[in-house]
């Protein structure tokens, strides 16, 4: 599909963009200091597809005065069946995820999205979801693409449906693991790491990528997110493979909208030179050999 025709490109999806006041309706803890948030948001929840992100900031306070980036999670449908709330996944680390922890239900938030370009419907029969960190966010809404569960978007998506969708997801520790269950009740086999060795294999995300990619005859796809030396580790094996790998950057971002220039990445170009590339409008994904690591 041709950028300038793609519905996700950053000459469309601005236009398409809402802010709104909404209402948090669900918050839960899912591991130490991270939580997910539902707010009621039909409007968003109707266009947003994954990969995309919107902002967050709260309407009571100007501490901080921008909003920060999450992806989205998950959509959750009414008794009709009709995208209702979206969820967000987050990590504790900074004032507004701090605020957020301590939501309740029926207090206020401000959202602004659907932002971004969010992953591409591709042909694949294995998607294999590396994620590190807090990087599985964006992949749930991803996988029940992928396997017929549900649809994302209020435009047409052709993703074929498969059959087989692994996670290879790494973590400091098992107290840090979250979201598990979610990927485990769409019978997604959940591959796990631990830098300390408190679950699963001890040792990188890489090492139970690799057995993954070693046992599979199918046509794979790589989707990756978390900390950048991990996405660029995974990169390197996807490209040393001769595999197709998308990777979802979490470079911080203050307008979400390309104007402040805050969310650069090198990026190379056709000619084989590399320019400077916004995450929030020409991303968040990309394809790995574009990413100059």
């Amino acid at each position: 599909m041709d950028k300038m025709t793609n519905p996700l490109h950053a000459r469309h999806y601005a236009d398409r963009s809402i802010c709104q006041e909404v209402r948090v309706c669900h918050r839960e803890q899912l591991a130490r200091q991270t939580f997910l948030v539902r707010t009621e948001c039909p409007s968003i929840a109707q266009r947003i597809t994954p990969g995309q992100f919107v902002m967050v900031r709260s309407p009571r306070s100007d501490d901080p005065l921008l909003g920060r980036a999450f992806a989205m999670y998950d959509v959750a449908l009414d008794e009709r069946g009709l995208p209702q709330s979206i969820d967000i996944v987050f990590h504790v680390t900074g004032k507004i995820t701090r605020l957020l922890a301590d939501v309740h239900p029926g207090e206020p938030l401000e959202l602004w999205g659907p932002l971004g370009n969010g992953f591409q419907s591709e042909p694949v029969e294995h998607l294999v979801m590396v994620a590190g960190g807090i990087g599985q966010t964006p992949f749930l809404a991803l996988a029940k693409e992928y396997l017929g569960l549900q649809t994302f978007g209020d435009q047409p998506r052709n993703v074929s449906r498969i059959e087989r969708v692994s996670l290879c997801y790494g973590a400091r520790s098992a107290d840090l693991l979250a979201g598990v269950a979610d990927f485990e009740a769409l019978g997604i086999p959940v591959h796990i790491t631990t830098d300390d060795g408190t679950s699963g294999h001890h040792g990188l995300v890489t090492s139970v990528l690799e057995q993954v990619l070693d046992e599979t005859e199918l046509e794979v796809l790589i989707v990756c997110c978390g900390p950048e030396p991990m996405m660029e580790a995974v990169s390197r094996l996807a490209i040393a493979r001769h595999l197709p790998c998308r990777v979802s950057l979490e470079t911080p971002m203050a307008c979400g909208v390309g104007i402040c220039f805050s969310c650069v990445a090198r990026v190379r170009l056709e000619d084989g030179s590399w320019d400077y590339k916004r995450t929030c409008v020409d991303g968040p994904v990309f394809s790995a050999e574009q990413i100059v690591w």
